[in-house]
């Protein structure tokens, strides 16, 4: 059975069998091309719409914009980015931070809050874009007070414009035609004001053709967005590849679109931004010129604010200013706008070239209606000249900048910067401890004084006080602080000089008598070490102990504990201040390699016989020198390790062999002490630390110069010996053969120290480290086996005993100050060395006023050596993402006096007030409730004075230094601080005022810092 099967109708037709899907597959060919083409075309619509428009880029990078957030929480900051480099982040800051905050947690500050960043904005950070936030136009240091006024503000740049509607529009128009003639087309609102497409496209395509080889003027894609990106936050202020293009780009096209979607305000405040922080090279002594507002004034002389109410009418012909004038001022900000690109060559290197410039713009300007035919001439018929600033000067700093020299000069230190210019720059609000009221009252209080009627009615005038010399040459300083719980805090510190130099802790002074107080806490604290050792013996035990006849401290601790078995310290210091001594003048004195004798200040107490308490309150010389020679004698004698105690048995046989091991050990601990004191210093400063040490005398120097540096040649030495004795009247031949006689090859090591003042080993490792700087302690030690034995082999001979004992006595008086020294130190001494000799005890050791308010504080702190702050908060870059808040930690400040010591220590100072050398200030202040504050204090004298001697010892010239008098203070429980007068170079010569001075000045000033009394203290006020 056939199956019948249907014909197409191709068939039945007889048509061929594939026509049909042919036609089919045609029509569908097409059909796909027209979609494809259609796709294509609104791809292309789409494009080109959001090129000119930018909505859906606005709509997405709004997006990101709003999710890169950052706030500011308690705390450091797991998710803190800084920037690597940039001007504008090197300038604020912001790449320092964080080494900032390492040097300052270094010296006991803390994060107190920091910036935490999102998410999307670490995500940016990672791909290199710059944090988007509202950058500053202008920032600076701010120095707040205690109170919160303003005590210091430095803004830069200085001049700036504040809004758009500030900025001259002929400016702004100026600027659009030579950078970027898009920058304020408001047709499109959401378009991105960082791209522009066509100069982008000419930019590449120029490239392109450059690489080809083909000759093609190069044109810039950069918009102003992008090219402040370049000079803030790109290295060096370029762009060194095209990722960094990209980069640029990117982050500014995310900042237009960091406050919506819409970009006119973005616009706007491009405009503003690029005038304001346009870098213009840099003029001495300026720094670096940034934004229009500083280069008129500084390349022109132009005023700021007058040159912009002239560009605010500069082409209207109904201005009053004359068209001439308007047209210099005109050229003038126009040749800035165009030196953008090359400011050094331009501004600094080839002006004319500017000029040349200008002139080429000011006819397109002119040819494109830009501005009038009239102001066009008229501008290319003028000159630009640039400021002559041969004598440009910053002058001396204005009074309010006084006030904050203190905080500042701390800031620098602190933070490790090289200059206030570097910190002024910073992006840094400070707290500061200062109160600034009282400090401008006292400060004014100073600088009235200059004047002989206001400084007659303060009562400075009389015997001891100014009667005598010119009162406008006397530099008054004044400092007060506050103690607190953990921490102390500087509240004034005031002068009346004129110059940035801080008398407090910038010179050497001879303070006098204030160095009184430091012998008397070495004392007590002497005494308070033996009572600790031997209280509680039983009192055979302590009858059984020999003592050296001359270690008169420790026999009378035994003989007090003897008689009173249970005694407390309070009580023994209290008998140790009424031991007594004679204040005759008569003896001569074996110190500091001499025999010396020394005076009182008031002849009626040489016949006397006085207490320590009275010397101290009278301020009695004879006393404390033999005082201080009591404590000589007993760290000679008592010290552990010292040198004398090995002496003592000359019966045991072991004797060489321990005295050997003896000597080596104790080298190495002086050794080990030296190398620490000059470890890390040049040359320079090793030789300047070791003279410190050293009486300054010819001969002395002389040795510890010839040892210090062998190898210098006569112009070296001599060079070296003037700028340490400059008030030296040496002839060359004299000081010719200082340097053949003291040559260190006629001398042995002991020797040279003996001659020089100086211990024998640390002259000898100074010497060593002029050769090798970097010497460890180890290598130290290994390169000293022989100076070790040979300093100390007077303890081996039995032979010329007579002629050893001057050198004897010698290094152990050394070996005793360094141990003074080391108590002093403790004590916030400010110096690496001491001159041994008695005459430290009534002020031959230089001190500052500084050092010496932080000895009365740790008195007010009962024996706690509290750090001493004047910055209670710093806060970094404040509303931006890299905000970093510190302030001081509370720490454990050490106890370096036992509490009875600094007790009595204070009491003493009370009855030199009450009665004694200070009795100008007793009752002085007074609180608003009219309670009478308890004051107590120290008072010094400082009559500096280069002598020369001739044969026999004979006096031949008594040149005045500098004269200083000091009143270090204590006021109630609370405060504390220090005033010092000084008069420097030959105007000292014509006073004679004493301590007596700044004790009434004290008085004077008292009712400004009354208040204070009233005020709450630090702890309640601040915690």
């Amino acid at each position: 059975m056939q199956s019948s099967v249907p014909l197409s109708p191709a068939a039945k037709t007889g048509a061929p069998a594939r026509a049909v899907p042919r036609r089919r597959w045609f029509r569908a060919r097409w059909l796909a091309l027209g979609v494809v083409a259609l796709l294509l075309g609104l791809a292309v619509w789409v494009v080109a719409r959001e090129l000119r428009t930018s909505e859906l880029q606005a709509r997405e990078l709004a997006r990101i914009a709003r999710q890169a957030t950052f706030a500011v929480e308690d705390g450091p900051s797991p998710s803190i980015r800084f920037p690597s480099g940039g001007p504008y982040d090197e300038r604020l800051g912001y790449t320092q931070i964080p080494d900032f905050v390492a040097r300052l947690s270094a010296a006991g500050f803390g994060v107190e809050r920091q910036a935490r960043h999102s998410d999307r904005l670490v995500s940016l950070e990672e791909w290199g874009i710059n944090p988007i936030y509202g950058e500053k136009a202008r920032a600076g240091l701010d120095i707040v007070g205690r109170d919160g006024r303003l005590v210091f503000a430095a803004t830069y740049p200085g001049h700036s414009y504040a809004s758009f509607a500030e900025v001259p529009p002929a400016l702004v128009q100026a600027l659009a035609f030579v950078e970027n003639r898009e920058v304020l087309d408001d047709r499109y609102p959401k378009r991105n004001p960082a791209i522009e497409w066509d100069r982008l496209g000419r930019a590449v395509l120029g490239q392109v053709l450059e690489v080809a080889g083909a000759e093609t003027e190069r044109a810039g894609g950069s918009t102003l967005a992008t090219q402040i990106e370049k000079f803030r936050h790109s290295a060096g202020g370029l762009t060194t590849s095209p990722l960094e293009k990209l980069r640029q780009m990117a982050s500014a096209s995310l900042k237009a679109y960091q406050d919506g979607e819409e970009t006119a305000g973005a616009r706007r405040r491009i405009v503003v931004d690029y005038l304001n922080s346009i870098p213009l090279a840099a003029a001495p002594p300026w720094g670096e010129v940034i934004g229009i507002g500083d280069a008129l004034q500084i390349w022109y002389g132009a005023d700021f604010d007058e040159t912009n109410a002239v560009l605010m009418r500069v082409d209207d012909p109904r201005s009053p200013v004359p068209l001439e004038t308007r047209a210099r001022v005109y050229k003038q900000a126009l040749s800035l706008v165009l030196s953008a690109g090359r400011p050094s060559y331009y501004l600094i290197q080839d002006p004319d070239a500017l000029t040349v410039r200008t002139d080429t713009y000011l006819r397109l300007l002119g040819e494109e209606h830009v501005i009038s035919p009239e102001l066009r001439d008229a501008a290319l018929a003028t000159d630009l000249e640039l400021r002559d600033r041969a004598n440009d000067a910053l002058g001396p700093p204005p009074e309010d900048r006084k006030t904050a020299s203190a905080v500042r000069a701390r800031l620098v230190a602190l933070l490790g910067l090289s200059d206030y210019y570097a910190l002024d720059r910073l992006d840094l609000g400070v707290k500061s401890t200062v109160i600034p009221q009282v400090q401008e009252d006292v400060t004014r209080g100073l600088r009235e004084l200059r004047d002989p009627e206001v400084a007659r009615a303060a009562g400075l005038y009389g015997k001891r006080l100014l009667d005598q010399g010119d009162p406008s040459k006397v530099v008054y300083s004044f400092s007060l602080f506050e103690r607190g719980r953990t921490q102390n805090e500087l509240l004034v510190q005031a002068d009346n000089l004129d110059q940035p130099f801080d008398v407090n802790d910038g010179v050497k002074l001879d303070l006098g008598s204030t160095a009184k107080l430091r012998t008397l806490a070495t004392y007590l604290e002497i005494v308070a070490e033996l009572h600790q050792r031997f209280a509680g013996e039983h009192p055979q035990t302590l009858a059984a102990i020999q003592t050296e006849p001359r270690d008169h401290i420790t026999r009378f601790v035994l003989d007090e504990l003897l008689a009173h078995p249970n005694l407390r310290l309070a009580p023994l210091l209290e008998d140790a201040l009424d031991r007594k001594y004679s204040a005759n003048p008569a003896e001569g004195f074996f110190t500091g390699g001499g025999l010396h004798h020394f005076a009182n200040f008031e002849k009626e107490d040489d016949e006397r016989i006085l207490t320590v308490r009275e010397a101290f309150t009278r301020s009695v010389n004879l006393v404390f020198i033999r005082l201080m020679r009591d404590i000589v004698n007993y760290y000679t004698y008592q010290a552990p390790g010292s040198s004398a105690a090995v002496l003592r048995d000359p019966k045991d046989p072991r004797r060489a062999e321990y005295l050997r091991r003896f000597a080596d050990r104790e080298g190495r601990i002086y050794l080990e002490r030296f190398w620490r004191k000059y470890h890390g210093q040049s040359r320079a400063e090793i030789v300047e630390t070791l003279l410190h040490g050293v009486r300054h005398t010819p001969k002395r120097v002389a040795m510890a110069l010839r040892a210090a540096r062998p190898d210098d040649d006569f112009a070296a030495f001599d060079a070296a010996l003037r700028r340490a004795l400059p008030e030296s009247k040496l002839e060359p031949s004299a000081r010719q053969h200082l340097y053949e006689t003291y040559s260190p090859q006629r001398y042995g090591l002991a020797d040279q120290g003996y001659i020089a003042g100086v211990h024998p080993l640390e002259l000898w490792l100074v010497g060593y480290l002029s050769e090798q700087p970097d010497a460890s302690l180890r290598a130290v030690f290994e390169a000293s086996s022989e100076q070790r034995i040979s300093v100390y082999q007077w303890l081996f001979s039995r032979h010329r005993r007579a002629a050893q004992d001057s050198r004897i006595k010698s290094l152990l008086e050394i070996e005793a100050f360094l141990e003074v020294h080391r108590n002093w130190q403790q004590h916030g001494y400010p110096f690496e060395s001491l001159v041994p000799s008695l005459a430290t005890a009534i002020g031959s050791a230089a001190d500052r006023p500084a050092a010496l308010a932080e000895l009365a504080g740790i008195i007010q702190n009962e024996g706690v050596r509290q750090p001493t702050n004047r910055i209670s908060e710093l806060r970094f870059a404040a509303d931006t993402p890299y905000e970093t808040v510190l302030a001081p930690l509370d720490g454990d400040p050490p106890r370096v006096m036992p509490p009875e010591v600094a007790h009595a220590l204070k009491t003493a100072m009370i009855s030199v007030v009450e009665r004694g050398t200070a009795v100008r200030a007793r009752g002085g202040l007074v609180a608003p409730d009219g309670r009478v504050a308890v004051v107590g204090g120290k008072t010094g004298t400082g009559d500096h004075r280069y002598k020369t001697f001739g044969p026999g010892g004979k006096l031949l010239e008594s040149r005045v230094v500098n004269r200083t008098a000091t009143f270090v203070f204590l006021i109630d429980d609370r405060f504390y601080g220090v005033i010092t007068a000084y008069v420097h170079g030959p105007d000292a010569a014509a006073f004679a005022f004493t301590s007596s001075l700044p004790a009434q000045l004290f008085k004077t000033l008292a009712p400004k810092l009354s208040p204070l009394l009233a005020e709450p203290p630090l702890d309640v006020a601040h915690r």
